[in-house]
């Protein structure tokens, strides 16, 4: 047991922010005043370097490109080839491709990244791959054309092209796409010390930066974990069986990355193991995976709510409008239909024209309203916080708030109309109707996300254009079939 010290520091010998003692020299520079940091203030890249690069690239002048890519990070490298322009980007490639580190294609966005990659040779592309981890590597080659990435196979050693296929036979971002082979596992019938004398003797064969050693028996199926303070705190004559944590939550390779984003939220862990059928390892997913995963997932659901990609912003204008006209064209449908409801109370808005100028009102209210209990909705699809157990708790809660903002907006709405067009029996509608489509809007919000994850669809994919044309339609039908029963 570890002695206390024989003086505590006082009060003032602490700096209570990072729990370190403070020098003395230091004390009076650190009650200095400082300005809150921001990004830029802590990442030592911005424009003004990319448009000195750019500019050096212009009057081709290499060395000035050389000295300054020298300073760049392998981020600050891949942020340099998304912001320059197609020409500048070739150019740099095409001069100074051999200077750019192989981590910089791993930063870059994956549109961009395949794109660059594929306008390579082959072999060029294969001593990238040959040079980064196996779960970077994988990524990376994944989304290239099916014939350029057997090529690609080809050129690397027969242990990387074994690797890359079986990783490449996993389902689509399953975890056995996400895992990292590169892996330190131990027997259990090991001491402290022999793992401490192979750990340091195997440095080369070790993967650069790890967190846990994996326990397994002779057939290679876990037993335990053990975090590296374990085993950095034991005695060398400890056994390591006797360290390990029954708690290792080992994952099975055709898991999909969404699963395993929510186990590591759920339970606290920083790695876990990857397992086959027979429960054999195979790799080791690590935290800062599941930090790609997530982020990843949040901005492809945010964008397929908008019917857009994640690839759009470097895609060719044509391809990007192939894209989205598809998307515009469902739109476009429902709202046709919408119009055509509209069109049974033509004679109706004829005799009432204050009509035509508060129908937008309503449906746009009850979309607006939709989409927010719609991405509440999905966002809980995604975490696993909403489940059979809740689903009709969550559909009831989403119901009674679109009852009670659509009370509180039918009084709003309803007094504002009467006052400007003098017709209380025309706010008394319009506020009828209001109450309507905010109740059609939470429920349909909440179920249609729910009914389309049950059938095995991306509720973030079609979930919208369901919506709005139930708030399009349910709002017009409403607000002009009451109009047409009480003011004509």
């Amino acid at each position: 047991m570890s002695q206390p010290p024989e003086h505590l520091p006082d009060d003032d010998d602490v700096d209570y922010r990072n729990r370190a003692l403070v020098p003395d020299d230091l004390r009076e520079q650190d009650d200095a005043p400082t300005s809150e940091p921001d990004l830029e203030d802590i990442v030592d890249f911005h424009d003004t370097d990319i448009t000195a690069i750019t500019a050096a690239l212009d009057i081709n002048n290499h060395l000035m490109v050389t000295r300054l890519l020298a300073d760049l990070s392998a981020t600050d490298t891949a942020e340099l080839l998304e912001k320059i322009d197609a020409h500048d980007r070739e150019q740099l490639l095409r001069t100074h491709g051999d200077e750019i580190d192989p981590d910089v294609f791993i930063s870059l966005q994956t549109d961009l990244a395949t794109s660059i990659l594929e306008q390579m040779s082959a072999q060029q592309v294969a001593s990238i791959i040959a040079s980064l981890d196996s779960d970077d590597a994988l990524s990376l080659i994944a989304p290239l054309n099916d014939d350029f990435r057997k090529d690609v196979i080809r050129h690397l050693s027969a242990k990387t092209r074994v690797a890359l296929e079986e990783g490449l036979s996993f389902p689509e971002k399953s975890a056995g796409r996400l895992m990292q082979r590169e892996v330190v596992a131990v027997p259990q019938f090991w001491t402290v010390g022999k793992t401490l004398d192979y750990l340091r003797a195997a440095t080369s064969e070790l993967p650069e930066t790890f967190l846990d050693l994996f326990i397994i028996t002779p057939t290679h199926h876990i037993v335990g974990t053990i975090p590296l303070s374990h085993l950095l705190r034991a005695g060398r004559s400890d056994k390591i069986e006797t360290l390990a944590i029954d708690d290792t939550f080992p994952v099975p390779a055709t898991m999909d990355q969404e699963e395993v984003a929510l186990l590591f939220k759920r339970e606290g862990i920083t790695s876990a193991p990857v397992v086959d059928d027979d429960g054999r390892l195979l790799g080791v997913i690590t935290v800062d995976d599941i930090v790609t995963v997530i982020a990843d997932e949040a901005e492809e659901d945010i964008l397929k709510i908008a019917g857009v990609n994640d690839g759009d912003f470097y895609r060719s204008i044509m391809g990007t409008t192939r894209t989205r006209f598809y998307w515009l064209l469902i739109n476009l449908i429902t709202a046709i239909l919408a119009s055509y409801v509209v069109s049974f109370f033509e004679a109706t808005i004829a005799q009432v024209v204050a009509l035509a100028v508060l129908m937008p009102i309503v449906a746009g209210m009850g979309g607006n309203a939709g989409t927010q209990t719609l991405a509440v909705t999905i966002r809980a699809l995604a975490t696993n916080e909403l489940s059979s157990t809740n689903m009709w708790r969550s559909v009831g809660r989403e119901t009674a708030i679109g009852i009670l903002n659509g009370a509180a907006f039918a009084v709003i709405i309803g007094l504002f109309a009467g006052i400007w067009f003098t017709s209380p029996a025309l706010g008394a509608v319009i506020g009828s109707a209001m109450i309507i489509n905010l109740i059609v809007a939470g429920f349909f919000g909440a179920i249609i996300p729910i009914a389309l994850n049950r059938m095995g669809f991306d509720p973030a994919d079609s979930a919208t254009v369901f919506l709005t044309t139930f708030t399009d339609v349910v709002g017009f039908f409403a607000f002009l079939g009451l109009a047409a029963v009480f003011l004509v």
